[in-house]
């Protein structure tokens, strides 16, 4: 397995489909957890089902087998390390696909670089409605697991990177005002739980500029007219 290694930093990637395709990044779901093989769980797999593109997964940070010094700023490090493996891909314009926490990261990609981000599909994005204390134990359970691994960390750094990633409002990483300015043509799936809220897409359905929405996606009819939804979107965003 491939690993792309910077500054104490080792994040492991993987490419799929076809190598002259156009790039495609993938941010996998998983909260703190976003590994690669959570696509394996999810209804729609985009290493199987994007094919025709060149699609680059990626473990995030002291996720799966990337490591690294724990990034106290959050979604800033987060997506500088999502950048700088497209970078040593030598890839510059990409289309991002990311599901749950993978929403606000590709919203930090926009923000950092929304010149080289074609398109997105969002799906089921995370977001926060009367959720916050189910994200902060999502976060102290990932932390208990690699605590001992970073002796480093104080505990105020630990709390500050907790609040950092989910003190903030609507995606956490982005605002209602900030999401607004958006123009980056985007996908949306809707989702409808408590990481997911379908108030958060219904919200981002009717703040971003330039947005298509599916609601109903993840059985039977629907996840094969979502996915022929998805072919027919990415290939009408250009290569």
């Amino acid at each position: 397995m491939p690993f792309f290694k910077q500054d104490g930093i080792d994040i492991h990637y993987k490419e799929h489909g076809n190598p002259n395709g156009f790039p495609v990044l993938l941010i996998a779901p998983g909260g703190m957890k976003s590994t690669m093989d959570a696509w394996d769980r999810m209804p729609w797999d985009p290493r199987e089902r994007l094919s025709d593109y060149r699609v680059i997964a990626m473990d995030q940070r002291n996720a799966g087998r990337s490591s690294g010094p724990i990034p106290i700023d959050g979604w800033l490090e987060y997506t500088a390390d999502q950048l700088a493996l497209l970078e040593y891909l030598r890839v510059d314009q990409f289309h991002v696909v990311g599901m749950c926490i993978g929403g606000p990261y590709i919203a930090g990609l926009i923000f950092a670089a929304r010149e080289r981000v074609r398109s997105a599909v969002m799906m089921q994005p995370i977001g926060l409605d009367e959720n916050r204390q189910a994200f902060f134990d999502m976060f102290n359970g990932w932390m208990s697991g690699i605590r001992s691994l970073h002796p480093e960390t104080s505990v105020a750094d630990w709390n500050a990177f907790r609040d950092e990633m989910f003190g903030g409002e609507f995606l956490f990483n982005a605002s209602e005002e900030l999401v607004k300015t958006i123009e980056t043509p985007i996908l949306l799936l809707h989702g409808a739980d408590l990481y997911h809220p379908a108030s958060i897409s219904q919200r981002l359905d009717a703040l971003l500029p330039n947005v298509t929405s599916v609601v109903q996606w993840k059985t039977g009819d629907a996840l094969a007219a979502a996915d022929a939804t998805i072919q027919a979107w990415l290939s009408s965003q250009g290569s």
